[in-house]
This record gives structure tokens, C-alpha cells and sequence, in this order.
């Protein structure tokens, strides 16, 4: 059991507020998506989203959650040009810019949160966090540039 401060119980109540905006981000632009591919990752990570707000929602509590091993195994790790019309294109692209500039917030906000927690373990559960944040960044990233959208 550990017991936060009442600036660390603030720090995990902007986290949870971080990973909500990021997972309904990513159902609703899942739903906006044409390409297949992108639907299903953008699923995919909205699902890795909840879990850790889940995770935030248990070190709330007082409880260390055991981290496993990389959220994103269950996760693509190529994609194909989904040579959809260019105005498909074009909203697929503004989709992922937008929740590319979310990941590289929620990363830049963990590594700040990560440095104000007194407890190894938590820091630990959020370093973990934090590096998925950074591998969906590189999944909409890789999907970004085997479509040409990224300059």
C-alpha cells in the first residue's frame, strides 16, 4: 500500500484526465478513419489508453500494479500505403497529426509527473507508461510516413 501526497494524488488526477482525452481521441477519430488499418490501430489504442487509466486509477488507490511487458505487443508493427482517394487521405492525415501532437504531450507530461513521485515503484509503473506513450507515437508515426503523410 502506498500513500501519495496530496500534490502527487493532483499529478495522477492530470494523468487520468490526459489518458481519458487521449482514449476518447482515439475513438472517435477510429470511427472518423477510411482506412481499415487505421481504424483498427486507432482501436487498438484507445483499448491501451484505458488501460492505463486503470493503471493511474489503481495507484490512486493506494495499490502498485505489476507492469507486464509492453502494451503494445497485441499492437501492428508495419503498415501498407492505403491507396485511399485524396480527400480520404487527407482527413486520415489530420486524424493522426492530431493524435500524434496528444502522444508527444502525454510523453512530455509523464516525464515531468515521473521526477515529483517519492515512491520507486510508482515512478517505475510511470516510466512504464511513458514508453508505451512513446511506442503509439512510433505506431502513428510508421503508418504516417508507409502513406506519405509525413514530411
Amino acid at each position: 500500500m502506498i500513500h501519495l501526497s496530496q500534490k502527487e494524488t493532483a499529478l495522477i488526477k492530470d494523468l487520468k484526465d490526459q489518458e481519458q482525452l487521449c482514449a476518447d481521441k482515439y475513438t472517435r477519430h477510429a470511427s472518423c478513419a477510411s482506412d481499415p488499418q487505421l481504424k483498427n490501430l486507432f482501436t487498438q489504442l484507445a483499448q491501451n489508453e484505458q488501460q492505463h487509466l486503470q493503471t493511474l486509477s489503481e495507484l490512486e488507490q493506494g495499490s502498485v500494479p505489476q507492469m507486464g511487458g509492453s502494451g503494445g505487443s497485441q499492437l501492428p508493427t508495419s503498415f501498407s500505403d492505403a491507396r485511399t482517394d485524396a480527400s480520404d487521405r487527407q482527413e486520415d492525415q489530420y486524424l493522426c497529426t492530431d493524435v500524434l501532437a496528444g502522444e508527444k504531450h502525454a510523453s512530455h507530461l509523464y516525464d515531468t509527473c515521473v521526477f515529483e513521485f517519492k515512491d520507486t515503484r510508482v515512478r517505475d509503473v510511470l516510466n512504464h507508461i511513458q514508453k508505451e506513450e512513446q511506442e503509439h507515437g512510433k505506431l502513428i508515426y510508421d503508418y504516417m510516413s508507409a502513406n506519405g503523410m509525413y514530411n
